[in-house]
């Protein structure tokens, strides 16, 4: 028995540590061993932006005005946006906006995302198809750095970044996750080909985009995995960036992790050859980067009871419970104690134990929801854009 404890909890920390250390090293050193540019060059192609809204009221005007108002030529730049069963007035609005540059379909039933920007996707006129949400501002020069991108043929579908605004409280963990989660995309996108796009800003060759199908939750997974199915490359383009703000509360962002991470198990159900080596180009770094991501917690729990049988066996054993003791309780206190997190240890601890917690609870909503595709609107946490 003793020897099994030790066989179980070695193995679960070799997996943990590969999965959160030892592959974004991986990748890092791929990246520099064997990089896989790609040459930018000036491109300005007719831009569709492509947008799914569902009661996006709060930020439909601002995010129609500074799409319009961007900086790349106005006669090459237009925009189709699909209201999604709203029912605070955002199909109104977009029908008294539409004109020459914006195409507005409003939907009277629910029907989720991905239905709505296959609506989207038919109505577009452009040479590049541009994905965004209602919520995030672009940076200036964001649908110009993006097209460079693409420019070379290289790349079929390229991400913009996603970047936090006042990170401040209990969203310093989430701003932490986040800039953990970019690293590994420029990793990826430096070696090879990303397996997820930022859903807040990417583009794609109108020639290579696939129609997502109906009731799927992550576009921004299945449409690049398509995309790498098909032969194409999916890159990162820093240049390129959607501001948000990080989820204000726990409950918030509870909800919205929790979606994601449901989505990832729809996806693997309705497509499991995305995990299966050979039958997928991308599988291994769909497995890597996401799939074990999804069965951590059960690696966590079996390192925990593992260790805590050993208790008797030694130092090294007592050591170890003890550091994941403490682990477990700096997370805990910046639960507790959001102002914590701006200690460096509380931050890293907290985001940790949040993302495996919000793993366990996604597979619990994969298992009970249905309408997990039908989004909720965004709450009203983004200022205005500047003038």
């Amino acid at each position: 028995m003793i020897v099994a404890a030790w066989a179980v909890l070695v193995g679960c920390l070799l997996v943990l540590g590969w999965t959160y250390v030892g592959y974004p090293v991986w990748l890092l050193a791929l990246a520099r061993l064997k990089p896989r540019s790609v040459t930018p060059r000036h491109w300005q192609p007719h831009v569709t932006v492509c947008m799914a809204v569902h009661n996006g009221m709060a930020h439909l005007d601002a995010k129609i005005d500074g799409l319009l108002a961007h900086d790349y030529p106005a006669d090459r730049l237009d925009l189709v946006v699909v209201s999604d069963g709203s029912t605070d007035g955002t199909g109104a609005r977009l029908r008294e906006r539409a004109g020459d540059r914006l195409v507005a379909v409003d939907a009277a039933v629910r029907r989720g995302k991905t239905a709505c920007l296959a609506d989207a996707i038919a109505r577009a006129r452009g040479d590049v198809l541009l994905f965004t949400d209602v919520r995030q501002r672009l940076a200036p020069g964001s649908v110009q750095a993006l097209c460079d991108a693409l420019a070379s043929g290289e790349l079929a579908a390229v991400s913009g970044q996603l970047r936090l605004e006042d990170a401040g409280g209990y969203a310093q963990a989430v701003d932490a996750y986040w800039k953990y989660e970019t690293a590994i995309r420029r990793a990826e996108a430096a070696s090879g080909s990303v397996v997820g796009v930022s859903g807040a800003l990417y583009a794609v060759r109108r020639q290579d985009m696939p129609v997502p199908p109906p009731g799927l939750v992550l576009d921004d997974v299945w449409v690049p995995m398509r995309i790498a199915a098909n032969g194409g490359r999916i890159g990162l383009q820093p240049a390129a960036v959607a501001f948000d703000r990080a989820s204000a509360s726990a409950a918030v962002e509870s909800a919205r992790k929790r979606r994601t991470l449901s989505g990832n198990w729809q996806l693997l159900a309705r497509w499991s050859a995305i995990a299966i080596p050979g039958r997928h180009p991308l599988a291994w770094r769909f497995i890597h980067h996401k799939l074990l991501r999804l069965v951590a917690p059960l690696f966590l729990l079996g390192a925990f009871v593992a260790n805590a049988a050993l208790l008797g066996q030694g130092t090294l054993a007592i050591a170890l419970f003890a550091a994941q003791c403490a682990a477990y309780a700096l997370a805990l206190a910046g639960f507790q104690w959001p102002a914590l997190r701006a200690l460096l240890p509380v931050k890293l601890a907290s985001a940790f134990l949040e993302m495996n917690a919000y793993a366990v609870l996604g597979f619990i909503d994969f298992l009970r929801s249905r309408d997990a595709h039908l989004w909720a609107a965004a709450p009203s946490v983004i200022p205005p854009s500047p003038p």
